[in-house]
C-alpha cells in the first residue's frame, strides 16, 4: 500500500491504528477517511485525514470522497474555448471536436464504435493538417445524444513543432457563439 499511489484511502480505525497502519504513511498525496470510534488517535492524524464515526452517514461519506477526488484532479492551465463542431479523425474514426485549449480538447465520437478509445490516441484535424497525440482523461455519454460518447483529453508527448501547430490552430479558430453552443451540445 505504501508503494502504490491512490487518491483516497478508506479504512477502519481499528485496522489503521492498532495494526500499525498510520494513514499519513500510506501515500503522501492520498486523502484518508478513517471510519470508527477511535477519537483518541487524533494526535497521529494528518491534515488530509477525515474521521467518521459509526453509524456511517452515506451522504457524508460520499461528500468526503467527492472532495478528495476533486482535490486530485489536475488544474486546467488555460481556458477552454468552445468551438462550432468541426470534423476530426480519431484513430481512423470520423469524429467532431467540441472545444479546445492549449493543453487539450473535448471531442465527440460516434457511439456505435465497438470499444472505448485507448489511453492514448491520435486526433487528426484535416481542415488544417494538424495531428496530435492525446491522452484520454475522461469519457461519458454525450448530453442529448445517446449515440455518441464525449472524451476529454490532454495533449501527450508531441514533438515541439506539432504542439506549436496545435497552439496556432487554437489561436486562429473562432470561438462559438452562445447560441451555437446551445444548438450543438
Amino acid at each position: 500500500m505504501r508503494e502504490r499511489s491512490c487518491a483516497v484511502l478508506i479504512t477502519d480505525a481499528s485496522f489503521a491504528f492498532r495494526r500499525g497502519l498510520h494513514p499519513q504513511g500510506v501515500s503522501r498525496q492520498a486523502s484518508t477517511i478513517v471510519i470508527g470510534n477511535e477519537g483518541g488517535q487524533s494526535e497521529s492524524i494528518s491534515g488530509q485525514t477525515v474521521c467518521l464515526t459509526r453509524p456511517l452517514d452515506r451522504t457524508m461519506l460520499s461528500c468526503f470522497v467527492s472532495m478528495a477526488l476533486l482535490d486530485e484532479r489536475p488544474a486546467r492551465r488555460s481556458v477552454r474555448k468552445p468551438v462550432n463542431r468541426f470534423d476530426a479523425v480519431v484513430n481512423g474514426v470520423p469524429s467532431h471536436i467540441l472545444d479546445v485549449s492549449a493543453e487539450g480538447l473535448r471531442l465527440e465520437v460516434p457511439g456505435d464504435r465497438r470499444s472505448a478509445l485507448p489511453p492514448y490516441f491520435v486526433v487528426r484535424v484535416p481542415l488544417v493538417g494538424v495531428a496530435v497525440t492525446v491522452q484520454r482523461m475522461w469519457a461519458r455519454s454525450a448530453v442529448k445524444r445517446n449515440t455518441a460518447i464525449w472524451y476529454g483529453g490532454a495533449l501527450a508527448q508531441n514533438r515541439i513543432a506539432t504542439s506549436d501547430a496545435w497552439r496556432r490552430f487554437i489561436d486562429t479558430i473562432p470561438a462559438a457563439s452562445e447560441r451555437a453552443i446551445e444548438l450543438n451540445p
